[in-house]
């Protein structure tokens, strides 16, 4: 039971996702593609990784990574931020223009939890809390 409901609800927000993706993706001058929607969320998730940090988690080649990356800062979703520690090093930054744009995309999962915090009792939301961390801390260590 456990299995069959934890993955109707991951399927259920994957599709609110990739709903409101598809939504704001549109075929003219300067949107963003599915793929680099994706690459963003990925970018967000890795916290202003280098390019080749982002290359390296997604398994693919330095100049396809670059070329993602330069078509993301062309388009104002991305940019570049020299390392503090090496000069000639930068990290991937997310811009404001991303930031309104997963303004959009996140609304599904506060509207959720909204209805959650209504729905169940504060221990209850406390617990499902402490769950969710242990979960993201100690059980899913190859996404640290």
């Amino acid at each position: 039971m456990l299995e069959k409901s934890f993955v109707e609800v991951y399927d259920k927000f994957k599709l609110q996702f990739y709903r409101k993706v598809f939504e704001l993706v549109r075929e003219r001058d300067g949107s963003l593609s599915a793929m680099e929607g994706f690459s963003l969320e990925v970018i967000k998730m890795l916290d202003q990784p280098t390019v080749g940090e982002f290359a390296d988690f997604l398994n693919i080649s330095q100049s396809n990574a670059t070329y993602k990356v330069n078509s993301l800062i062309k388009k104002g979703y991305l940019e570049r931020q020299n390392s503090q520690t090496d000069r000639r090093e930068y990290h991937l930054v997310l811009s404001e223009k991303f930031y309104n744009y997963m303004s959009l995309l996140s609304s599904y999962e506060m509207t959720v939890i909204q209805r959650m915090k209504e729905r169940f009792s504060e221990e209850d939301i406390a617990k499902f809390d402490e769950m969710l961390q242990i979960m993201s801390d100690e059980l899913m260590p190859e996404n640290k």
